[in-house]
């Protein structure tokens, strides 16, 4: 995690420190022009006196663009903020899990000098 300010103030007479995260990644390598990307922000309670802060999860492509918020307001919010990231990291390690099972069985067809069949047009009567 990268913590991109970081502010020592003093509020209701007792210092702390103000902080947020804002990190933007790039997926995709320079090299190949695309623009999409990750885009993390939660914004500083203020030692916890400000509730309504900016949470967001960006994720974007050439065309799309989703914006999940995690509001973290009240008690049943947050826990339904942290029950949705939660949820959305064990989905994504389960994707990710499938998506490498299907490009190494791809690779490994590849490499046994196998070509794809072409699909075939069933003749219906």
């Amino acid at each position: 995690m990268r913590i991109i300010r970081e502010r020592q103030i003093n509020s209701m007479g007792k210092p702390h420190m103000n902080k947020f995260f804002r990190r933007r990644m790039f997926l995709a390598s320079a090299s190949t022009g695309h623009t999409s990307y990750i885009l993390a922000e939660v914004e500083s309670s203020r030692g916890g006196e400000y509730k309504w802060g900016h949470c967001m999860l960006t994720i974007a492509d050439c065309r799309r663009r989703i914006q999940l918020e995690f509001f973290l307001g009240t008690v049943r919010a947050r826990r339904e903020s942290l029950r949705k990231l939660d949820l959305l990291l064990k989905v994504l390690g389960s994707f990710r899990n499938a998506l490498l099972a299907e490009a190494q069985l791809i690779t490994d067809y590849e490499r046994a000098g196998k070509r794809p069949k072409p699909k075939q047009i069933s003749k219906q009567k």
